[in-house]
């Protein structure tokens, strides 16, 4: 019987519905600031801290060691934010299918429940206060109770250096900040390579990708991973297993 206390997951694209969304904010914000952008480049770099994306694509159009670099990686994060924010600000915000009633029942066996993401805290705070999973959290660690909907809210933001995954740091924050000394009793899910990456790093005991956001099946199943499901609901049923055998 394995003995899980907390539950990490990813949000956009794996807590938080993304129909491609944030790919489309990226690309306004490349159109906008003169910066060349593939679905395949950009893809393949989510879930990593947004600024990164930016410094990768232009340090492969003009080279990071470029006297332009620096202004026009600050210049393409800066418009990416604003179109990004003013996108969730106004556009309906969903749980992912199967989530809430998967929010319920962890809470019900008493295993926390922590969200990380490649967003940045302000962003991060939009989304959750549209969804109201913001209820509860203390509004300087992003901690919350037993009841709260969620209990640890963790953002690239809030680590040295604003570095997010594939480092371990953002899982380790959730752990520290929730109490939770075993890696081996922690469980991560995301739906980009990078989560699973952050999991490994982090040694927890079973790291999961989800196939209903931004990558397939067929891509997740290159990168090591103790399951791939298709919705929060499936991920549920092998939880369930878990605990009982």
């Amino acid at each position: 019987m394995a003995d899980i206390k907390l539950i990490v997951f990813d949000m956009a694209g794996t807590t938080v519905r993304d129909d491609n969304e944030v790919l489309h904010c990226f690309f306004a914000a490349a159109k906008q600031t003169k910066l060349v952008a593939t679905a395949e480049k950009v893809n393949a770099m989510m879930g990593l801290p947004k600024k990164v994306v930016f410094q990768t694509l232009w340090a492969e159009q003009i080279g990071a060691d470029s006297t332009d670099y620096f202004a026009n990686v600050d210049v393409s994060y800066d418009c990416f934010r604003t179109v990004l924010e003013q996108h969730y600000r106004t556009q309906p915000v969903e749980p992912t299918a199967g989530c809430l009633d998967l929010f319920d029942w962890l809470r019900s066996q008493s295993i926390a429940i922590a969200l990380t993401t490649g967003f940045y805290r302000e962003v991060t705070n939009i989304i959750l206060d549209r969804l109201g999973w913001d209820q509860g959290l203390d509004p300087t660690y992003y901690v919350g109770s037993p009841e709260s909907t969620i209990q640890a809210s963790v953002t690239p933001s809030e680590i040295y250096g604003n570095e997010g995954r594939p480092a371990p740091f953002m899982i380790q924050k959730a752990m520290y900040r929730l109490g939770i000394n075993d890696p081996k009793t922690v469980v991560v899910i995301g739906d980009t390579p990078s989560d699973l990456d952050a999991g490994r790093h982090a040694g927890c005991l079973y790291v999961c990708g989800v196939t209903n956001g931004t990558h397939t099946k067929e891509q997740l199943a290159q990168y090591a991973n103790d399951g791939l499901f298709d919705s929060m609901t499936h991920f549920q049923s092998q939880l369930e297993q878990w605990l009982e055998n």
